[in-house]
């Protein structure tokens, strides 16, 4: 009975974790898209043809309802349900129209679909159709994979893709990049060189030898999002204003750069906050800015450098990351590790500069963050 009741529990519905509003643009996408095929398709393929293709209702679910999934993307689409009918058709005309062919249609489809990586389940659905149809498609003959199946799946794509775009969803699916090299070599950001590989992932899923219906680099920034969460959960007790520096120098966009410098020097730092007269953020200048405007005068990460720099102005990063007092310091580790950023200004809701955060800042936090939670050791007997 122990081993039974799990069983039985698994026949219950699994929760979705879809929200409502991803609930309600799945419905609106698919009713789109089904009126908008059946409409261009009777346009183009007239009376005379079974211009929509039932299958097209469980692409539907995929392109609308599940667009993340490897499964609902062009190629499979396209290929699996052209492929299928392709399959279909030819099983109908060497085998005759039983269901001995649809089932045997149906097995080789699956197989060609996982070959050309493009499985689509509404593919099995056309594969079948082609060979249990009835005459309209048997007259058709091969032309039936061009004419409705292509036709129709092209007008749900063009429609995925608008819809899917529009309501800010990405379609097709592009897992999410991974961090660049700040330092521009071949090695890892320091985030991915210990803990769980791309390489242990792909090693556990060839050992588990199942399809899933999710992208690697998905399930990666899955977890790299829950270790985030449980390291916030355990450790985001310190906020950045608990660290930063309050006692800042900061210079305003009209200072000459002597001056600048003379304060980098001066006081041993290697950034300053640019301000208005509000002490409102609007840049950032650095000693790396310094050596940029000296040796590549002509352009700086994406920003054009004055060939003769005099003020502040004329060299200061404008694009600044900035951080807020009451975030988690574990939100700037990634900031630090991967952006290759040594500073962060710290701003409150006025945008206005509060303090500094420094990559020691953050070492000095996560240290007293392990030793608030490492357990004491029991004094010698």
């Amino acid at each position: 009975m122990r081993r039974l009741a799990p069983w039985l529990r698994s026949f219950w519905p699994a929760p979705l974790n879809a929200g409502g509003r991803e609930r309600i643009v799945g419905c609106i996408g698919a009713l789109l898209g089904l009126l908008s095929t059946e409409w261009i398709s009777h346009l183009a393929l007239g009376e005379s043809n079974p211009w929509f293709v039932a299958p097209m209702g469980a692409s539907a679910v995929l392109l609308f309802a599940v667009p993340s999934s490897p499964l609902a993307q062009p190629w499979s689409i396209i290929g699996g349900n052209v492929v299928s009918a392709l399959i279909g058709v030819g099983c109908a005309q060497w085998l005759g129209h039983s269901g001995v062919a649809g089932a045997i249609a149906v097995a080789l489809a699956i197989g060609v679909m996982f070959q050309l990586r493009c499985l689509h389940p509404p593919g099995g659905a056309v594969a079948l159709t082609s060979v249990l149809g009835g005459p309209a498609v048997h007259a058709m003959g091969f032309g039936f994979a061009l004419w409705p199946v292509a036709v129709n799946s092209m007008c749900m794509l063009l429609v995925a893709l608008s819809f899917n775009n529009l309501s800010r969803r990405r379609y097709p699916h592009r897992p999410p990049l991974a961090p660049a090299q700040a330092h521009g070599t071949a090695d890892r950001p320091p985030s991915e060189r210990i803990g769980i590989t791309h390489e242990d992932f792909d090693a556990v899923l060839k050992e588990h030898s199942e399809q899933l219906d999710i992208a690697i680099e998905d399930l990666e920034d899955l977890l790299q999002a829950v270790e985030r969460r449980a390291y916030r959960r355990r450790f985001g007790e310190i906020r950045c204003g608990d660290m930063m520096s309050r006692d800042l120098l900061t210079v305003t966009p009209a200072l000459p750069l002597g001056e600048a410098w003379e304060l980098l020097v001066r006081h041993r730092i290697k950034a300053l906050p640019v301000v208005d007269g509000g002490r409102r953020l609007v840049g950032i200048l650095s000693l790396h800015d310094f050596l940029v405007s000296r040796d590549t005068p002509s352009e700086a990460e994406g920003r054009q450098v004055d060939a003769h720099p005099q003020i502040v102005a004329d060299l200061m990063s404008t694009e600044v990351v900035t951080v807020r007092p009451e975030q988690p310091i574990v939100d700037t580790v990634p900031l630090f590790s991967d952006a290759g950023l040594h500073h962060l200004p710290v701003v409150d809701a006025a945008h206005e500069v509060v303090g500094m955060l420094t990559q020691s800042d953050l070492v000095a936090a996560l240290f007293r963050a392990s030793l608030e939670h490492t357990p004491a050791e029991a004094p010698p007997a």
